[in-house]
């Protein structure tokens, strides 16, 4: 193995992870309705695929690059989710149904310093509380935490949320903003 191959083998792998990890934001932009974002993050993440791909295709029996190119991408996709997780703020809504109790999961919430709103509602065994709270994807699991040991049999139901204006929403982990 020549150092020339090794690192043609490596350029591969970096620029597969990087390829993978402008995809996933590129993902999120067009989610989020950003076309000028998203269509300038695509034409970057189309020309590292073409580079790449071409260092793959020109020769199917070299193994150390057909590994790198799939190591990058499996890396990438690591990489990918994780700057998803950290630096773009996703928002959900965290929806908890109960038939009694809402009260207390509303104020355990609101002790843990996010926004609720609680509102009643007609299940199919008769009157239900609604406790819905939109916060950011991070939180989700502290949030479910609270309303578990308030009430661990509550119904719960997570759904993404695409744009976010305005109310009471935790603007990090420790700090509420309006």
């Amino acid at each position: 193995m020549t150092e020339e191959a090794l690192l043609t083998a490596l350029l591969i792998f970096f620029l597969r992870v990087l390829n993978n990890g402008i995809g996933t934001v590129r993902l999120v932009m067009l989610a989020r309705g950003q076309r000028f974002l998203t269509a300038v993050l695509g034409f970057f993440e189309a020309f590292i695929f073409a580079v790449t791909v071409a260092g793959v295709v020109t020769d199917l029996t070299n193994w150390l690059n057909m590994l790198a190119y799939c190591g990058g991408f499996a890396v990438g996709s690591y990489l990918g989710m994780a700057i998803e997780s950290r630096f773009i703020t996703s928002y959900v809504s965290v929806n908890a149904i109960v038939s009694e109790g809402g009260q207390e999961i509303a104020q355990a919430l609101r002790q843990g310093g996010y926004g609720v709103t609680l509102t009643q509602g007609e299940g199919l065994k008769g009157p239900v509380h609604i406790v819905r709270s939109v916060v950011q994807r991070r939180d989700v699991p502290k949030l479910i935490d609270i309303i578990n040991e308030t009430h661990p049999h509550a119904f719960v139901a997570v759904e993404e949320e695409r744009v976010v204006h305005r109310g009471y929403i935790r603007a990090g982990r420790n700090q509420p903003t309006m």
